[in-house]
């Protein structure tokens, strides 16, 4: 059986983190340890977290809870990975939570193809209650736009060989280019596996931060060998964000 490693970061994430923890809960292929990394929350999140160990303890999973000052979300990422003991880890933010059989789902397409990076459909939620499937594509030229962070599943094997570098807001989006040009084995599941909630700092709409979040991603594409012309695709999506939220 493959043996997953689920990670959750969180920092005061109280109103939404229960809806994280019980998808994971809920799966229909129960992961091999989950383990929540908090920033040192203020808010009661840590209570919320701690008040569902025994309800991981009776299904079997590891339970692990780090709570300590980092120094942002990929740092924080980092440390999870660090203490993962999985062979396939996962991570799934606080806003964000698993449809219920994403993990039988994976572990099925890993028996196939043995991918070292997986990603798959996903489900946006605006802040207006509605929604909306972003598609995901393993293209040759590679964008954003195919790929979907919470549905991202990676071995520990290529873990233990590349972290997120800690350096701006889009590293989880740079770890993928550079995980796409080392020619890592990619797997990609046309099926909804999560949901995302359109509310985090990846989507602020505000035009001075939408463009520095352009040119940060550009940068990332120009540093992995990718072509000027992808700025127009960088800001192509951050004047969608804008638009739609």
């Amino acid at each position: 059986m493959n043996r997953f490693s689920i990670i959750t970061v969180c920092l005061n994430s109280a109103p939404t983190i229960r809806d994280t923890i019980e998808s994971v809960l809920a799966q229909t292929l129960p992961p091999f340890e989950y383990i929540i990394v908090d920033g040192g929350s203020t808010d009661g999140t840590a209570e919320t977290v701690r008040s569902y160990r025994d309800s991981f303890i009776k299904k079997g999973i590891e339970f692990v809870f780090i709570t300590e000052r980092d120094e942002g979300i990929y740092d924080a990422m980092n440390k999870g990975i660090r203490a993962a003991r999985g062979d396939i880890i996962g991570l799934i933010n606080s806003d964000d939570w698993y449809e219920r059989e994403a993990l039988e789902t994976v572990s099925r397409c890993y028996d196939r193809t043995h991918f070292e990076l997986f990603y798959a459909d996903l489900r946006m939620h605006l802040p207006n209650g509605k929604s909306f499937i972003k598609r995901a594509r393993n293209r040759r030229y590679a964008t954003s736009r195919d790929w979907n962070h919470p549905t991202t599943f990676i071995t520990a094997d290529i873990y233990s060989r590349y972290l997120y570098r800690n350096e701006t807001i889009h590293d989880d989006y740079e770890l993928i280019l550079r995980l796409k040009k080392a020619g890592v084995r990619t797997a990609v599941e046309n099926r909804v596996l999560a949901n995302f909630r359109m509310n985090g700092k990846s989507h602020e709409r505000n035009i001075k931060k939408a463009l520095s979040r352009c040119m940060i991603k550009y940068r990332i594409y120009r540093e992995n060998g990718y072509s000027p012309l992808y700025f127009f695709e960088c800001f192509g999506v951050e004047l969608a964000k804008l638009i739609v939220g």
